[in-house]
């Protein structure tokens, strides 16, 4: 592979990854999350890097913002949309220190932030990301 001429992935096609990746996981699983807006930053706000007691802001590759799971269950209407942030420069980071595929990352990331906002186990999680992989 020539790397001479390959750089790494922009917000936008980092977006496009994640909404595939996405797409790929189980209707079920995805079905948690309502309506869900993916937004891709570089890194997180320093809002959120203080409010999680973060050292750095390489130290977070994900979050999920949405409802919680007994509003879910209880079909209440929310005014705030459900998103999913991606932070692309703690991803990257993270792919160049590991030998996994960038998709592969990004699924995991996925799952986790999904999984861990409603209550999700770390066995159902796995089953989740085996089946999708």
């Amino acid at each position: 592979m020539d790397w001479t001429e390959i750089e790494s992935p922009a917000l936008d096609a980092f977006e496009q990854l994640a909404r595939q990746e996405f797409a790929a996981l189980p209707e079920e699983f995805r079905a948690l999350t309502g309506q869900v807006l993916f937004r891709v930053e570089d890194f997180p706000s320093d809002e959120v890097v203080r409010d999680m007691e973060l050292e750095s802001e390489f130290d977070i590759l994900g979050l999920f913002q949405g409802p919680n799971l007994a509003d879910h269950e209880a079909g209440r209407v929310h005014a705030s949309q459900t998103m999913i942030f991606l932070y692309r420069r703690p991803i990257l980071d993270y792919w160049a220190e590991h030998h996994e595929k960038l998709g592969d990352i990004v699924r995991h990331v996925l799952i986790h932030e999904i999984g861990h906002h409603f209550g999700l186990s770390d066995e159902d999680m796995d089953a989740i990301e085996d089946g999708a992989g």
